[in-house]
């Protein structure tokens, strides 16, 4: 009985590593299809029809934390503990800064507000105000319905959210938001 076990056992083993051996020349046969030869140039990379692809402004890391320290400042001014968030056209974080004493809440607050307003290019203020119209919007996932968000534009277009939470008051927030906005908009 020993013997049997240990006979498929060993079956087990080399039928494995033949379809692994088998897999790998697939892998191979694969990597060199075309009929190229081995160290032959690769393939030209083929670029996309003009008129397929668009480009769009981005706000640069620098101007984001620009931003960020705007609202920290300008928060700090006003005796308040806030934390802030700055997203991308497409709802990434990318800052987010917690003031001194901002409590544990704000960070993902302020990430929300900030997707919010640039989902929808309005401050949070005034989407609150929608929701009476459209309740489910609330429903949709990452977003808050809370004063403190506000959008950033190039050419009209949203490009980034800021999002501000942690005052008494989502108007204090996006007074604060509205403060990272001009930052970028000063020279």
């Amino acid at each position: 009985m020993k013997h049997v076990k240990k006979a498929a056992r060993t079956r087990l083993i080399t039928g494995g590593a033949i379809v692994a051996l088998g897999l790998a020349g697939v892998g191979a046969y694969s990597a060199s299809a075309g009929g190229e030869s081995a160290g032959a140039a690769p393939a030209a990379v083929t670029e996309a029809k003009s008129g397929a692809t668009t480009a769009r402004a981005h706000l640069t890391v620098a101007a984001a934390t620009k931003a960020a320290k705007a609202v920290l400042d300008a928060a700090e001014a006003e005796n308040q503990r806030v934390g802030v968030a700055v997203v991308d056209r497409d709802g990434n974080t990318l800052v987010t800064l917690r003031g001194d004493g901002a409590g544990p809440q704000s960070y993902e607050s302020a990430v929300k507000k900030a997707f919010t307003a640039v989902s929808w290019n309005a401050p949070t203020s005034e989407l609150v105000k929608r929701l009476e119209q459209a309740p489910n919007l609330k429903d949709v996932p990452g977003t808050l319905f809370l004063g403190g968000g506000a959008p950033v534009t190039a050419g009209g277009a949203p490009i980034a959210g800021i999002g501000v939470a942690g005052a008494p008051s989502g108007d204090l927030d996006e007074k604060f938001a509205r403060a990272g906005v001009t930052a970028l908009t000063a020279s």
